[in-house]
């Protein structure tokens, strides 16, 4: 099957929803990366983030059957029971210890040990500042910056107005360039 002719993730969810297994699992390999994308962004937490994907899967498959094809991208639908389970873990969890060094760093055979050190260092910061910021900034930038979704998704997976996506983006940035300032020789930033 081309990409031309893949059926849409509509399809697919209705395809399960009437018995097709195989539909569940074209979806699952669709979207289940990017869903622990974003919890593992919005988490820090490799095993936790697993958690929330799975969580959401499995949520997807209940409603499945009540599913109304155009009315929501079903990506999006899943993005937003995804960030809305991190927030729920994060308030039960009240300032738990979170574990950076379980983001996964891709191989890279062509670069040296102290550009993969050095790269490694930069997630490493910027997980750390992402962390820092209130949760709904941090989701708003995550899905902003690092998802790659429109501002429009964005305000329909959170339930607010595209402003207001724009208003927190903003305000991330803001916090993060604050959080990384003085870090910019460390991490190999240097003023041209």
């Amino acid at each position: 099957m081309t990409t031309a002719e893949a059926p849409t993730d509509d399809a697919l969810l209705v395809l399960f929803a009437n018995g097709d297994r195989a539909a569940a699992a074209d979806l699952s390999q669709r979207l289940a990366p990017r869903a622990l994308g974003v919890a593992m962004r919005m988490l820090g937490n490799r095993a936790e983030a697993e958690d929330i994907t799975q969580e959401a899967m499995m949520r997807l498959w209940r409603m499945a059957p009540n599913w109304q094809p155009g009315q929501a991208q079903v990506s999006t639908w899943l993005y937003r029971v995804v960030t809305n389970l991190c927030i729920d873990l994060k308030r039960r969890q009240r300032g738990g210890h979170l574990d950076l060094d379980a983001i996964p760093e891709p191989a890279d055979e062509a670069r040296g040990a102290a550009e993969k050190l050095q790269e490694q260092a930069r997630r490493d910061a910027l997980q750390e500042a992402l962390m820092q910021l209130p949760v709904r900034q941090r989701q708003a930038v995550v899905l902003r910056h690092i998802e790659e979704l429109s501002n429009p998704e964005i305000a329909e997976i959170m339930g607010v107005g595209v402003e207001a996506v724009e208003s927190l983006t903003a305000r991330a940035k803001r916090g993060l360039a604050k959080a990384l300032a003085g870090r910019k020789e460390e991490l190999g930033y240097h003023d041209g």
